[in-house]
């Protein structure tokens, strides 16, 4: 089709495109290396089946916006086909009398799909740029209180424009390409849409067609050309990068657990992240493969409830930054801001909960909770920057050995009168019960654990705590940033379990749990953890442990983060509740998808940070909405924190453990 000039002018345009995007692409996997660490290249093999699955079948975006993903697949589907249809394309036009795949099934299969996934992508590009630029989707927004780097916000719809019509265009020239070659050589049954937009050109003459026709392939395929080494620097290049962070993620026991800092590494200056660069690699790339499209905001429960946070503002930042300053990061130099002065503030920081929401509902597998995680760390270490009440709890988890500054003596003060046995007494129990520090020093937290014993107890289990040896477990420590504090607590935890060797631990805590069986391999302790909900389950399915139907009460139950999302505990609690014939309802946000209580990330032991409400009474309204009676947890710290909201935004419902509610359904011992 292509004269002998255009074709020439074709080469000479995908040599300079070519050049430009090697330049770009080099760019970028120098600043990406900037970061410390290196991908383990062992995990690919392994990871393609599941890469595969997620980046065609588009999984992970189907869980919200149902609508606008359908509008996105449209065009990503479309995008992925057009990789072949310019190959074709370009084939044809070089080669006279060319078919690309052949005039047979196959080739008849080809044109069809292009055909329809052309109209696909014009439908779905149009709706999405209405979406954003006359609808004004308040999803698509950040707060002005929000920090935002200052080309972001004008510079995110730029790109956007740019890139929606450069779609509208390329696909739209391909389309109408099609059409001006039907119209000349006939219609297509095989495109039925190209074919009948052809047969409005009837009246057209042979050199206009001919001519519509060039004019469209430059259009379509001239774009592409053109458009690429800008694509490397615009939000767009996901396409790629999304791909990247599912296959070369580095491998977790759970996608909340933390990296080990080593303080015996005297050529380590820094720990933490002050600048971009002392980021792993890993997070430098999230930058790059952030779609900005702010569902990690939606699911932020410090975002929500009106505070500065918003971990898609985060990555936003880092990406803006990163494109002013590429050429120092790529050259080896140091970048010239540190992270709390262009990608997020102190305050936003200390308002995080740790709770990995915004991790867990990334469609691109960015886990925006590390950077802050590490950010902590930084000013906890490095510049000794934390809040007085933080201050407190280390003082508490360095003196008392928990972060309530309880004494060690009074660590089973509330098992008084329960015969509850310790290890000394019972050396080889069934379980060993991690107690944990709220249960053994807070009031309300109490009546969970003394619930606990009668259930153990009417089970006929075997069971021992550990007493005055147990200390806190170093959640809170760690997520606050104290990374130091954690690791001399998890080093004396580990040697004293591991003298002890047992065979099963019990946690009625989440974050113990989480700690002592994802945490803790880090350390060399190697562990059978179960929450009390699964045991509980357990020990009912395999009559262990007989009860009765409880009252009516309309129940629903809050999911822990730290035992649904980062753990997947989400049946066993739900199990119990509908062996009892509790009226079991649920939350919106439910499941995975739970909404944080707001005491994780070493929140518990600090004020909120200022916001239009509290991340628990947000969650307190979120049970009224259902019509719940009693709100049912199985956290301690979530009990705490929800109890008290309750008192000032629904004093009539009931905040009670599950096993506070089992227990009193009982009807023997199996």
């Amino acid at each position: 089709m292509l004269t002998l000039p255009e074709k020439i002018i074709f080469l000479l345009a995908a040599f300079i495109t070519a050049g430009l995007v090697l330049r770009a692409a080099v760019r970028i996997v120098r600043i990406i290396g900037r970061g410390h660490g290196k991908p383990d290249w062992k995990l690919v093999p392994r990871r393609l089946l599941d890469t595969a699955v997620k980046t065609l079948a588009l999984t992970p975006t189907w869980r919200k916006r149902l609508i606008i993903n359908v509008l996105h697949a449209m065009v990503v589907w479309a995008f992925m086909s057009y990789l072949f249809v310019n190959i074709g394309d370009s084939l044809e036009g070089f080669l006279p009398n060319f078919a690309f795949l052949g005039a047979g099934l196959l080739g008849n299969g080809y044109r069809l799909l292009a055909d329809l996934l052309s109209v696909s992508a014009l439908i779905g590009m149009s709706a999405l740029l209405l979406r954003r630029f006359v609808v004004r989707a308040p999803e698509l927004r950040i707060r002005e209180s929000t920090r935002v780097h200052p080309k972001a916000r004008a510079g995110i719809r730029r790109d956007s424009l740019i890139v929606g019509l450069f779609i509208l265009l390329h696909v739209g020239g391909r389309f109408a390409g099609q059409t001006f070659e039907l119209a000349i050589n006939g219609p297509d049954a095989w495109q039925p849409f190209a074919s009948a937009v052809s047969a409005l050109m009837s009246g057209l003459s042979n050199s206009a067609l001919v001519l519509g026709e060039h004019a469209s392939f430059w259009l379509a395929i001239g774009l592409i050309m053109a458009f690429f080494p800008y694509f490397l620097y615009s939000k767009h290049i996901h396409i790629f990068m999304a791909p990247l962070n599912f296959l070369l993620r580095p491998e977790r026991l759970s996608p909340g657990q933390l990296d080990k800092l080593d303080f015996e590494d005297t050529t380590i200056e820094q720990f933490g992240a002050t600048c971009i660069e002392d980021f792993a690699w890993h997070q430098i790339l999230d930058a790059y493969a952030c779609i900005m499209c702010n569902r990690c905001q939606d699911a932020c429960p410090a975002y929500t409830s009106g505070k500065v946070l918003s971990p898609a503002a985060l990555e936003i930042n880092k990406r803006y930054f990163i494109n002013e300053e590429g050429t120092r990061l790529a050259k080896g130099d140091a970048s010239t801001k540190p992270l709390l002065e262009f990608a997020i503030t102190e305050e936003a920081v200390l308002a995080c909960t740790a709770c990995g929401a915004c991790t867990d509902i990334c469609p691109v597998g960015n886990d925006p909770m590390r950077d802050i995680m590490d950010i902590r760390r930084s000013m906890v270490l490095m510049e000794n920057k934390a809040p007085d009440t933080w201050q407190t709890a280390f003082r508490g988890m360095e003196r008392s050995v928990n972060p309530w500054n309880v004494p060690p003596t009074e660590r089973l003060k509330w098992a008084e009168g329960l015969n509850v046995p310790t290890i000394e007494q019972n050396p080889s129990p069934e379980i060993l019960w991690w107690v944990g520090c709220a249960p053994a020093t807070d009031a309300r937290a109490q009546k969970t654990a003394r619930a606990l014993v009668q259930v153990l107890q009417a089970a006929g289990v075997n069971f021992a705590v550990l007493g005055q040896r147990e200390q806190c477990t170093g959640d809170s420590a760690r997520r606050a940033g104290n990374e130091f504090l954690f690791n001399e607590l998890a080093t004396a935890n580990v040697e004293m379990l591991n003298s002890v060797a047992p065979k099963r631990i019990l946690t009625t805590c989440p974050h113990c749990m989480h700690t002592l069986e994802k945490e803790y391999p880090q350390f060399g302790g190697n562990y059978d953890v179960v929450h009390h909900t699964e045991f509980i389950d357990e020990l009912i399915k395999t009559g262990r442990l007989k009860v009765k139907a409880a009252s009516s009460a309309q129940t629903t139950f809050h999911d822990p983060c730290y035992l649904g999302r980062q753990n997947g505990v989400l049946v066993e609690p739900r199990s119990i509740l509908n062996t009892i014939h509790v009226d079991l309802v649920e939350m919106a946000k439910s499941g995975r998808q739970s909404f944080c209580c707001g005491a994780g990330g070493a929140q518990m032991w600090k004020e909120e940070e200022h916001g239009t409400s509290r991340v628990s009474a947000e969650r307190i309204r979120q049970a009224k909405d259902v019509g719940a009676q009693t709100l049912a947890v199985g956290c301690p710290f979530c009990m705490i924190m929800l109890t008290d909201a309750a008192k000032s935004e629904a004093p009539e419902m009931q905040v009670r453990d599950v096993a506070e509610i089992l227990v009193e359904t009982i009807d023997g011992r199996g």
